[in-house]
């Protein structure tokens, strides 16, 4: 009968998944370290630039600009050397077109993984879920098929089935918590190549208002 082949399957499956649910943990902590260390040297470098950005602001020194784009290690400095070439070539015009190609360029390179990160997380909880439920089967099927054990041998088993339960949220937990802060870092990111746009626009606007060379 089919209801015997899913007790047959119960047998073992808590422990499946338990099996499963560490190899999600080992394979999440592995992404999380990855995504960390390389978010990490992506945000130092973008508050950097943003440091710059504002002293140039304050200052009112968009030359620094020019400066800014020769660094082409990081995303800001990328940004505005795309940017700069085209003012000085078009001017301000399908500035944004430019901007918004090279944020969709670069955002799956910063997403790396997190999508992963978050089916772990929204789904550990229910693998463990069902490691429970397959425990609780085998616990009532020996149970039945040895009733003089009593209700120790029960409650031992119900114990250990719920071992599931418990793994699967200790591997979703720190998943969750990373996919979210993950997310926050990219965003910005993305945040500041917006305003590396809005300084281009300056930085246009202020080149228009240059008196030409021989005028007076």
């Amino acid at each position: 009968m089919l209801t015997d082949r899913l007790f047959s399957v119960a047998q073992g499956g808590a422990e499946a998944t338990l099996w499963l649910l560490l190899i999600l943990s080992v394979v999440s902590i592995g992404l999380i370290l990855e995504r960390w260390l390389t978010l990490r040297a992506v945000v130092s470098q973008s508050n950097k630039n943003r440091a710059r950005m504002k002293d140039a602001l304050q200052s009112y020194n968009l030359s620094e600009l020019e400066e800014m784009a020769k660094d082409r290690d990081s995303l800001e400095g990328r940004a505005l050397s795309y940017g700069l070439r085209h003012v000085k070539e078009s001017g301000t015009e399908g500035l944004g077109e430019i901007f918004n190609s090279f944020a969709l360029l670069e955002r799956p390179a910063l997403e790396r993984s997190l999508n992963f990160l978050a089916t772990i997380g929204s789904n550990a909880p229910f693998i463990g879920l069902l490691g429970t439920v397959l425990g609780i089967m085998k616990a009532f099927r020996d149970l039945a098929a040895n009733a003089s054990t009593g209700n120790e041998a029960v409650m031992a088993g119900i114990a250990e089935a719920l071992v599931a339960t418990a793994v699967g949220l200790i591997v979703a937990i720190p998943a969750v918590i990373a996919y979210n802060s993950f997310q926050k870092q990219v965003r910005g990111t993305m945040q500041s190549i917006d305003s590396v746009r809005e300084l281009c626009v300056a930085y246009a606007k202020s080149i228009r208002s240059r008196p030409a060379k021989g005028t007076v």
